[in-house]
């Protein structure tokens, strides 16, 4: 018998974090705002009642925010990380180990407790959560990733399972996948559900009991292994090492537009900067670099965007080499007379740092104290914040920083955020 599995899921989490320090948040409608207040990318249930989709844009559901008094918040993504930490925590006796899927979502291994009521594990778990934190939870448990999955859509969505679905057993099971949509099955995309619906296959029950050749001859391995897992059989033993990124980006929309290359320069030096941060948390350099920056393709005005890409020798992790390097291609593709809505930096060639590749003439003695240096850096912004020690091309004003109206305190990593109660 293979080891049971749960997915523990946090309901509407960006909302439930701001309730949590916001009681007049509490049973009205709430929308979190994406970057710039563009669009909803969470929704209180009283929000999704009222017909509020993922993704609608802010400014086309205004008249329907003023009529019904939806609290529109910004993003607060410092907040809902410190309080994933919390849920963690709190999560963390109730299982042998963790593996973070999102932000709001987390795998159990439920290995050395299978003599136990999971059912009851399970609402035990919930509720130390909801104790801990004031954020509730739903549990799906299975005998595979997948089946897990299902089994937390299944306790979000019918309120028989009071929150927890234990799709270990079988009637229980055939019950859920019998009316589960097939496009809803995760790892199911758009193009793959078209394919199984041409052939009369539109519940997760059909796709179980698809022939195996016949779901690899149409989704190659993957769609194979989903199939394994609908019927019960681990495709594979959870990875415990993270697949090699081959590339990774940090790319920001302004929150007003930007005519001069010096204040864009600002900006594509903080993104550099954070690249670095990012590749040295994963034991990475980067063999290439693209700087890229363009203006907004709806304004009826001039438009333009530009990209350079430069290698780096040698390849490396250093935020301030990665700021020179994007200058040089940011000069390069720089036009005057335009408003600039978007900048990013993207890193491509990565590899571990402990596998870099010499140059002929590189200087140990130099790099040894660059990396020391970074290190620092690194040290200062995670103890005192980001953007505490920038280099003077970032600045400090950040005129392009993205608009955050509505965004709440910073309750728990900020003392002057922290609440005050008064006896």
């Amino acid at each position: 018998m293979s080891t049971p599995i749960a997915l523990i899921d946090c309901n509407s989490y960006y909302c439930s974090a701001e309730r949590a320090f916001d009681p007049r948040l509490k049973g009205v409608p709430v929308v979190v705002a994406s970057n710039n207040d563009g669009c909803a990318i969470a929704r209180s249930d009283e929000a999704k009642a009222l017909g509020i989709k993922m993704g609608d844009p802010i400014h086309k559901i205004k008249d329907k925010i003023k009529a019904h008094g939806i609290h529109v918040l910004s993003s607060n993504y410092t907040l809902y990380g410190d309080m994933q930490r919390r849920v963690l925590a709190a999560v963390e006796p109730f299982a042998r180990d963790i593996e973070v899927y999102s932000i709001d979502e987390s795998f159990l291994d439920l290995a050395g407790f299978e003599d136990r009521d999971l059912v009851a594990h399970a609402q035990a778990m919930r509720a130390q959560v909801l104790q801990w934190t004031t954020i509730p939870t739903c549990v799906g448990i299975g005998p595979t990733k997948t089946l897990a999955k299902l089994g937390n859509a299944a306790a979000k969505k019918n309120p028989l399972f009071d929150g927890v679905a234990d799709l270990r057993d079988e009637p229980i099971r055939d019950w859920v996948l019998e009316r589960f949509p097939v496009e809803d099955v995760w790892g199911v995309g758009s193009a793959t559900a078209r394919k199984v619906k041409d052939l009369g296959i539109h519940t997760a029950a059909a796709l179980r009991d698809m022939p195996v050749k016949q779901a690899r001859s149409m989704g190659t391995v993957v769609l194979e292994r989903l199939v394994a897992e609908l019927r019960g059989v681990p495709a594979a033993v959870v990875e415990t090492i993270e697949p090699q990124r081959k590339g990774m980006a940090v790319t920001r929309s302004f929150g007003q537009p930007v005519t001069d290359f010096d204040v864009l320069m600002g900006a594509i030096a903080q993104y550099a900067m954070r690249a670095g941060e990012k590749l040295r948390s994963h034991g990475l350099v980067a063999g290439r670099l693209t700087v890229l920056f363009h203006t907004n393709r709806f304004a009826d005005r001039p438009q333009y965007g530009a990209s350079r890409t430069l290698s780096l020798h040698p390849m490396t992790a250093d935020g301030l080499e990665l700021v020179r390097v994007a200058r040089k291609g940011a000069e390069h593709a720089w036009r005057d007379g335009y408003a600039y809505t978007k900048a990013g930096v993207m890193l491509e060639d990565l590899v571990s740092a402990e596998l870099r590749p010499r140059t002929l003439f590189e200087d140990e003695a130099d790099t040894g104290r660059r990396e020391r240096l970074m290190a620092a850096l690194d040290d200062i912004n995670g103890k005192f914040g980001r953007f505490t020690a920038v280099p003077g091309t970032q600045g400090f004003k950040r005129e392009w920083r993205m608009r955050a109206a509505a965004k709440s305190p910073a309750y728990t990593t900020r003392i002057s955020d922290v609440p005050v109660v008064r006896a």
